[in-house]
């Protein structure tokens, strides 16, 4: 299935809980709903004024919280296509939103450092957490206690009571930021994803109860189904999946590897099911009072008020004992392909390592059996018999072997297979060798390009200093580079006073190409210098232009006069570029309306 519709890179995407509809913010700002059945776009959602970096559905409602690059926190009601409510306060890119599982509260962690809890119901920020020293990249809510949380790039994991309002305990021993946190679905320990790496943490006290080697890299996201914790990554045009499982690691009641308190004895976690706060009041669907009882017409189906139906009617709870035995009306409709699979059965294990790669693996002190979903594997029904391999799960081995961080093939394939054929060793090598001098030509090239760049720039600064500004963007434009025009553009966009109209003359042409370039920092140097010229120079331009001719011969008033009209010209040819971008969205869609509004005397 492919989804489209969205014009610029998608930044963030969430499924609903029923899986029947996907969310899709983008870098422009503009947020899509599509209904996965369908295959079709159900809304449109348009706001944000920067990129959507974080999304999240309402756990029992048709609500979708987004968190933007522009710091602002959005709730919209998918149903009505409009935004319900807006949250102030972060002052830097709000990076993760989560609903509370009883759907009353939402969290949010931001690069301003601080993690945010708001209320739903009153519309306002309940508590600030002001702890960490770096962005929060993730937050997340216990299952049931008022427990949440926090990870960040300063390396901490973080959790802190939401009756007491504050800190639990901190977590910080990692030499890499925390990219993900995911709690088990009971609530026993939390799973944090890092670099290469998956640690699992308790909080009272904190402790590091088992961590696996898994060589996921950047982990974008975690999951928990059939007792096996699912890790997303991506890179560039590659989303690769990894499958590790939890039965075979640690979450409770053994002795931790480290990161205990020597101030606190090591007490074992509490049972499952017991909870040492308070748990949330989720939405129930019993029914106490039912406004309409079915009667049965028959008279010997009725009973007497002290009968047991009354007892029934007291005691009547709309509840669901047993969820399989109500699968047919739980799902959905019209099948669709799913990945993964909605079955009860687990990911199956792929083929191990070679035992001369078993051998070179690295032997940690605990090591659970982890596997990687390989892109675009099929699982085939009845797979094709292989040869006897090793097997970390052989009931044989007290310690399974983990696959190493360091690896250079996938598992279960030869990068040999896909090669063309090898005669001798040294041919390999030359191989090597002509890789790594195409990577040092490169180096050259690019240190080239950095060298003219800078001679350039301390051509036009020694022309700066011995004459004046007009000399010294007439030297940047003469040498024919639009880097160096727009490194000395940003220095003169600094000071407005330097800016005089014979100026104006030289940048207008330069302005254009600006405008026009791929690179966004030229764009944006682009519209700061216009800007500048609309607001200083533009009435005097369209004065000097409509004054009645004078009488007599003015040299002076001629050449302003003529430095007006190759102003005027160029403005208008800019005003056409300017108005066919003043319809974009997103980072610069405010900038070129602003600049069409300036430029609309021209018209």
């Amino acid at each position: 299935m492919s989804l489209t519709g969205h014009t610029s890179p998608i930044e963030s995407l969430q499924v609903n809980t029923n899986e029947k509809l996907i969310v899709a913010g983008s870098q422009s700002g503009s947020i899509r709903v599509w209904d996965l059945e369908a295959a079709k776009i159900l809304r449109s959602l348009l706001g944000h004024k920067a990129n959507i970096c974080s999304l999240d559905f309402h756990p029992y409602g048709s609500i979708v919280a987004s968190g933007s690059l522009d710091t602002n926190i959005k709730l919209w009601d998918v149903r009505k296509k409009s935004c319900v409510f807006r949250y102030k306060g972060h002052t830097e890119a709000v990076r993760c939103l989560r609903f509370s599982p009883d759907g009353k509260w939402l969290a949010s962690a931001a690069d301003d450092h601080t993690v945010k809890l708001w209320d739903l119901v009153a519309g306002k920020l309940v508590f600030e957490f002001r702890e960490h020293t770096g962005p929060v990249n993730v937050v997340e809510f216990h299952p049931n206690e008022y427990l949440l949380a926090s990870g960040s790039s300063d390396r901490t994991v973080r959790f802190w009571d939401l009756e007491k309002f504050q800190v639990v305990s901190c977590i910080e021993e990692e030499a890499t930021p925390v990219r993900c946190v995911l709690f088990n679905p009971d609530g026993c320990c939390l799973y944090s994803g890092f670099q290469d790496s998956l640690r699992v943490y308790g909080w009272e006290p904190e402790r590091c109860f088992d961590m696996v080697l898994v060589n996921w890299g950047k982990v974008a996201d975690l999951s928990v189904r059939n007792n096996q914790l699912i890790g997303v990554s991506f890179a560039q045009s590659t989303v690769s999946s990894f499958v590790v499982d939890l039965s075979r690691v640690t979450k409770s009641d053994s002795i931790p590897h480290g990161l205990i308190r020597d101030d606190e004895p090591l007490v074992p976690p509490a049972p499952t099911g017991s909870s040492l706060r308070r748990i949330y009041d989720r939405p129930s669907t019993s029914c106490s009072k039912p406004q309409s009882r079915v009667k049965h017409n028959s008279e010997s189906e009725r009973r007497s008020p002290s009968s047991e139906d009354d007892r029934d009617e007291k005691e009547s709870k709309a509840e669901i004992q047993n969820p399989e035995d109500y699968n047919e009306i739980f799902q959905p409709k019209n099948a669709i392909c799913r990945t993964p699979p909605r079955n009860s059965e687990p990911f199956p294990a792929p083929p191990e390592d070679e035992p001369i790669a078993a051998k070179e693996a690295v032997k940690p002190t605990r090591a659970p059996h982890v596997q990687m979903l390989l892109p675009k594997q099929e699982l085939l029904p009845n797979p094709v018999q292989r040869p006897p391999i090793a097997s970390s799960a052989s009931l044989t081995r007290a310690e399974p072997l983990v696959i190493p961080a360091a690896r250079n093939e996938p598992i279960g394939l030869k990068a040999s297979d896909f090669l063309p054929a090898v005669k001798n060793q040294s041919q390999t090598e030359l191989v090597d060798e002509e890789a790594i001098s195409q990577i040092r030509k490169g180096h050259e090239t690019m240190c080239v390009v950095l060298t003219s760049r800078r001679k350039n720039l301390d051509t036009v600064q020694a022309v700066w200093s011995s004459s004046d500004i007009k000399n010294s963007v007439d030297s940047a434009v003469a040498i024919n580079d639009l880097s160096v025009v727009v490194d000395l553009l940003n220095i003169v966009n600094q000071k407005p006073s330097l800016w005089k109209l014979d100026l104006c003359a030289i940048v207008l042409p330069q302005v254009e190409k600006l405008l026009e370039s791929k690179y966004e920092s030229y764009v944006q140097t682009g519209c700061t210098s216009l800007k500048l010229i609309l607001q200083r120079f533009l009435p005097l331009i369209t004065d000097i232009l409509a004054a009645p001719p004078s009488v007599g011969v003015d040299i002076t008033r001629e050449e302003r006069l003529h430095k007006c009209r190759l102003c005027y010209k160029q403005l208008k040819n800019i005003s056409g570029i300017i108005k066919n971008k003043s319809g974009l969205s997103g980072r610069h869609g405010s900038t070129f309306q602003e600049l069409h509004l300036l430029m609309a005397v021209l018209e």
